[in-house]
Formats: C-alpha cells, sequence, structure tokens
C-alpha cells in the first residue's frame, strides 16, 4: 500500500511523521553534536573502569 491508496488525512499524517522522522536524524547531525557524542562515550568509559576487574570462573575448570 503506497501514499497514494491512503485517505487525505492518513497521507498527511504519514507525510508528517517521516519528516519528524527525518527532522530527528538531522539533529545529530548539527554542528557540536559530535563533541556531546564524544562526552557520552567519556563517560560511558569512564564508568566501564570503574568497574571490578574481576573474570568469572570457569567451574568445569580443572586445577591441578
Amino acid at each position: 500500500m503506497d501514499e497514494d491508496d491512503l485517505d487525505p488525512r492518513e497521507a498527511e499524517r504519514v507525510r508528517r511523521r517521516d519528516r519528524e522522522a527525518r527532522a530527528a536524524e538531522r539533529e545529530l547531525m548539527r554542528s557540536g553534536m559530535g563533541k556531546v557524542f564524544k562526552q557520552i562515550q567519556d563517560v560511558q568509559r569512564k564508568v566501564a573502569d570503574e568497574l571490578p576487574d574481576e573474570r568469572p570462573r570457569n567451574p568445569k575448570r580443572i586445577r591441578p
């Protein structure tokens, strides 16, 4: 079913939804958003580095 088969009100609703979705994608490409993305990654790295460095034990491993 394409847009031509829809009721005019429904077709407009679909166009508006698509336009809003494209706007959200473009928002992420704004200048300065790279810096925000880097800040998020830095915080995630810091949290990951603060986690305890414990490996899960392998209960099936036979120790000599």
